[in-house]
Order: structure tokens, then sequence, then C-alpha cells
């Protein structure tokens, strides 16, 4: 466990968070750009589900890895082809206030290795084992369904996001996340596309709910 981030501000020890930091300052080629073209964020691979928990899981992506293939993106830009598991490379920090450390997150959600695995172990929904040794593949369908499992889960937040977000609170929902996704508005790592993530909410709001 000695590479892994040491992002971890949040109850969540060592969970999420500088990727979009670099990302944005970085220009990261694809990106739209202070997302003015928010259309062309990606739906979600995963089909189905509480259309408002997707708009949030578009938009805390907006802000996390706002690429065009975004669950094969690595901190810092690059990206990977095997997603059978967790690529958990410790990629170094070159800005930021975790400079010089380095970060093993990854995916649409930025997630770490260790938060990954945490979570996995609670929501995935189709483990691999082998004995007695359980494996948890990173590909598209299941980062998706990890998180949105994990969000829908009020035990874990202490709210019911989904009834919070129908409810017009997006602010306390954003708070709420951001000691986990720093870059949602609350944390200490805002970057250029923290300003606009309540437009950017409501516009994959619509999508989702004609979607459904």
């Amino acid at each position: 466990m000695s590479k892994v981030s040491v992002i971890g501000r949040s109850r969540i020890a060592g969970t999420i968070g500088l990727a979009c930091l670099l990302l944005s300052l970085h220009g990261c080629g694809d990106a739209p750009t202070g997302l003015n073209n928010s259309s062309r964020l990606p739906p979600l691979v995963m089909q189905g589900g509480d259309p408002y928990i997707r708009a949030l899981m578009r938009t805390i992506s907006a802000s996390e890895s706002n690429v065009k293939q975004p669950y094969f993106v690595l901190y810092g830009g690059d990206r990977v082809k095997d997603l059978s598991r967790h690529p958990s490379q410790c990629v170094t920090i070159t800005v930021g206030p975790n400079k010089g450390n380095c970060s093993t997150a990854a995916g649409r959600y930025q997630m770490i290795n260790r938060t990954w695995d945490e979570k996995a172990k609670a929501y995935h929904p189709k483990p691999s084992q082998f004995l007695f040794w359980k494996s948890y593949s990173f590909e598209p369908q299941y980062q998706d369904a990890v998180v949105y499992a994990w969000l829908k889960d009020r035990r874990a937040w202490g709210a019911d996001i989904s009834s919070l977000l129908q409810q017009g609170k997006l602010d306390r929902v954003l708070r709420l996340l951001s000691g986990t996704w720093t870059s949602l508005g609350y944390g200490i790592e805002n970057n250029s596309n923290t300003g606009n993530l309540p437009r950017v909410y409501q516009q994959m709001l619509q999508e989702e709910l004609a979607a459904s």
C-alpha cells in the first residue's frame, strides 16, 4: 500500500481528487474548454436508474474526467486499455497542495485504487471469484454501477442524495460530496470547470429525464 495516493482529506481516507485540476491546466486536448459545450459529455454506459443520480454522476465526471473517453483516463491524462481491474498506476502529482506525491486516480470518477477496492467490495454487482479470492472488474459498466450504488446508499452519506436533488438542493449535495470529489466547489482543488457545474447538472438532468 506504499504507492497509493495521499489525497486523503475526507472521511474516506485517500479518496479521489486532483485529476481534473491537472487535466484542466494542461488543456486535455479533447476536453470541452470551460464546458461551454457540455452536450459533448458522454452518456453513462449503464442503462436505467434514477435520472437525478445519473445526472449527478455525469456532473461529477465533468469536473473529474472531462474527456471523450473518461472510463479509460488516468490521473494526468494518459489512458489505459486494460480495465479488467483498477490500473493502480501511481502518477506523480505536479501541481496543487499534494505536489510531489502520487495518485492512482483512474476512470470516469477518478477513484484511487484503495477507494475502488473498498467500494467495489460493497457495491460491485459481478465480482469474479477464485477460491476465496475476489477480483473486481473496472470496466465502464462497473465503474458506473459501483458509483451509482454508492450514491444511492443513504447510509454512506447520511442523507438521501436523490431526494435532495429532487428538492433542488444541488449545492447541499455538492458540498456533501466535496470531501470525496474535491473539485466540486467546496474542496481545496477547484478547477476551471467547477463554477460551471450547476449549469452542467441542469443540462444533464434535462437529458436524463427526457431519456427516462
